[in-house]
């Protein structure tokens, strides 16, 4: 997708502008996640494409994926350090679509980055 992979711009936008990404992100803000709480909370996406994005953002360092060793098994999401840094570009979104574009505030809000404890 980018046109310069110098450009950091261009670098973001490669990892960001996909499909559902920063609505996981958005969510994944409020802290540790389940799969199904996701699922849940993105109306309209698919489990497959859920995981694809997923998995995405873990090998980028945005999201870490930690296993529980219970039974039944337990996987959370948490949002990395670098998945943290997002945040302001969410709550420009946010702003944004208040003023320019008549959305409500209805959505998820995004915690504030210091008070989300990231995944050990």
């Amino acid at each position: 997708m980018a046109v310069d992979p110098t450009c950091p711009v261009c670098r973001t936008a490669d990892i960001v502008c996909g499909k559902w990404t920063l609505l996981l992100v958005r969510d994944l803000a409020e802290g540790n996640t389940r799969f199904c709480e996701l699922e849940r909370s993105l109306t309209g996406i698919s489990p497959r494409t859920l995981s694809l994005r997923l998995r995405g953002l873990e090998e980028e360092g945005i999201v870490a994926r930690r296993t529980y060793s219970e039974v039944p098994p337990r996987v959370e999401y948490a949002l990395t350090e670098k998945g943290l840094a997002l945040l302001p570009i969410i709550e420009g979104m946010r702003a944004y679509g208040s003023l320019w574009l008549g959305a409500d505030e209805e959505c998820a809000q995004t915690a504030d980055p210091e008070s989300v404890a990231l995944p050990a």
